[in-house]
């Protein structure tokens, strides 16, 4: 087990809080993109679906996950398993652990939320609400194409945070590095929700502390957002899915799924924290965590 990661012993934590207020959906099953679409966006991501119908979305394609997943006894395995064991798997350094568990997590996250009637803000923007000026230093960890252009016309200086080593030096109005650490310096950070998934968030953010500004977002990002609040995330923005059925069925067909589903970003400085809005809800978790 990754002992180092505290954002995923915290989302764990509160999963099994609510779980003990009341028990979670058993998964119904895990639907895969269709192998002809790995290539492209339609086919980054799986659904864990509950039995409630909720669903969770957790990226494929790191390293050979998604063939890990497609493998029988995975699938065999799923159906009617604990969705929280599931959901603790993600505090693992197993790849096909840590994503099946990410996607558990989600689907968690948004049954807690349907429970307690809380429906997610839409987003403002693409770009994580970051509004880029003359003067800022904006830290990307992830390359953010449709950002760039918009930092760099603004006057902002860019420095990206990326894994590919091909990519690392100087470019047109922007700098790119393998150093996270680098991200000390920026005043506004848009971070890529893959962290959570490739177990980096907690060493990414905790490079952050000089950030006013700090905004995790993507598909992946479907988690509930207290932990990360906490590490400093000032706005957390993912896919609020609005049809699963729809998103299922686009997922078998090799479809795009985004029609079925909208942007939202929750700003830490609006969100009263899940043990406030269980209450208000008439749901008394066994804790109140931060």
């Amino acid at each position: 087990m990754n002992h180092r990661s505290t954002i995923a012993a915290g989302l764990i934590a509160l999963l099994e809080d609510a779980a003990a207020a009341a028990p979670l959906p058993r998964v119904r099953a895990l639907h895969l993109p269709r192998p002809e679409t790995l290539d492209t966006r339609r086919g980054e991501f799986c659904a864990l679906e509950l039995e409630d119908g909720t669903l969770g979305l957790a990226f494929v394609l790191l390293g050979d996950t998604w063939a890990q997943l497609g493998a029988r006894q995975v699938h065999a395995g799923l159906a009617g398993a604990d969705t929280l064991q599931l959901a603790r798997g993600y505090a693992h350094d197993n790849a096909l652990e840590r994503t099946l568990g990410m996607a558990a997590i989600n689907a968690s996250s948004r049954c807690v939320f349907d429970r307690i009637g809380y429906v997610a803000p839409a987003s403002a923007d693409s770009i994580g609400e970051l509004d880029p000026r003359a003067g800022d230093h904006v830290g990307m960890v992830g390359l953010f194409g449709p950002l760039l252009g918009r930092c760099t016309a603004a006057g902002a200086r860019v420095t990206v945070i990326e894994l590919r080593e091909d990519l690392v030096g100087e470019h047109d109005g922007y700098r790119v590095t393998l150093d996270a650490s680098e991200l000390a310096a920026c005043n506004k950070v848009l971070c890529t929700s893959s962290v959570l998934l490739n177990g980096t968030a907690d060493s990414i953010l905790g490079h952050c502390s000089r950030a006013t500004h700090l905004a995790m977002i993507g598909p992946g990002a479907g988690c509930l957002p207290d932990p990360l609040f906490g590490h400093g995330v000032t706005l957390f923005g993912g896919s609020w899915i609005t049809d699963a059925r729809a998103v299922v069925e686009a997922l078998r067909a090799g479809e795009s799924w985004s029609a079925h589903a909208r942007k939202y970003a929750i700003r830490r400085d609006e969100y009263p924290g899940l043990a406030s809005l269980a209450a208000a809800a008439g749901v008394a978790l066994p804790t109140d965590r931060p």
